[in-house]
């Protein structure tokens, strides 16, 4: 992550709740200095008061990027405070969910750079996965910063098309929270083979990150990984018969899932 152009020009982030505050974390981790740093922010925490950034004080002239990280209802009236960059050079990178490019460049511009990007909740832990837009005045080096800014928070995928933002949404977007009631789901069904709850839901945590960790590092395809531990008429195969069942099993129940997520992020854009 180059970090020279933004620790001479500085960076601007509006919003520093815990999606912000992961993101200062990891640019501080790699360098970044604490002084190219100026956060808004109505109700700072004790740890960001802490990081040496300053707080609520004077703005740059002219910083290499700004992070919109504050809440989509509060965006219009919190947008003001940073209406002098409209039709500057800065690259604008927003986090915020449902937001359009187009309510950027009605305040912004549309000669300005401007990054939507789609984070999820591992984020926060540095293990996310952000998928990222920009508009027409975005060119490859302002693509290139704000994508070495997102990685600060995990991994980063770049989009050909806005309307590619609502099935990004309803799948990783919302998706941490299919899988933490896949873990919900998996120790309710130890409990009722006679598990402990305790027990039955280290064993599903454990499982469920455990097997995502092999599926993202072994490098074999997820079909493959599920062939290896299926011996034939063996407990997975049994198990897998009734969540593969082409009409009942999981398919059809997460494709239903993903689209109604899907269709709800469109229907947010009014």
């Amino acid at each position: 992550m180059d970090l020279s152009k933004i620790n001479h020009s500085g960076l601007v982030m509006l919003g520093c709740g815990k999606m912000g505050s992961a993101m200062l974390e990891g640019w501080l981790t790699r360098g970044l200095a604490p002084a190219a740093v100026t956060i808004l922010e109505p109700h700072p925490k004790d740890w960001l008061l802490a990081q040496g950034v300053t707080v609520n004080g004077a703005l740059p002239e002219a910083p290499a990027a700004i992070i919109l990280a504050v809440k989509p209802q509060m965006m219009g009236e919190a947008l003001g405070a940073l209406a002098r960059y409209a039709g500057t050079s800065s690259v604008i990178v927003s986090i915020a969910a449902g937001t359009p490019i187009s309510a950027f460049e009605a305040v912004f511009g549309a000669t300005s750079p401007i990054i939507r990007a789609m984070p999820n909740t591992p984020a926060a832990i540095g293990r996310g996965i952000t998928a990222m837009v920009g508009n027409g005045a975005a060119g490859a080096a302002d693509l290139d910063l704000a994508q070495a800014l997102l990685a600060a928070v995990g991994d980063v995928v770049r989009l050909t098309d806005e309307g590619e933002i609502d099935a990004v949404t309803g799948l990783s977007g919302s998706g941490p929270a299919y899988v933490f009631h896949l873990i919900e789901c998996m120790a309710a069904a130890g409990e009722a083979e006679g598990l402990a709850p305790d027990l039955a839901m280290a064993l599903a945590r454990a499982t469920v990150a455990g097997a995502g960790a092999l599926a993202m590092e072994s490098g074999e395809d997820p079909a493959q990984l599920r062939v290896n531990v299926t011996s034939p008429g063996g407990t997975t195969a049994a198990g897998l018969s009734v969540l593969m069942d082409e009409s009942a099993g999981l398919k059809p129940l997460i494709r239903s899932t993903v689209a109604a997520a899907t269709a709800r992020s469109r229907e947010l854009k009014g």
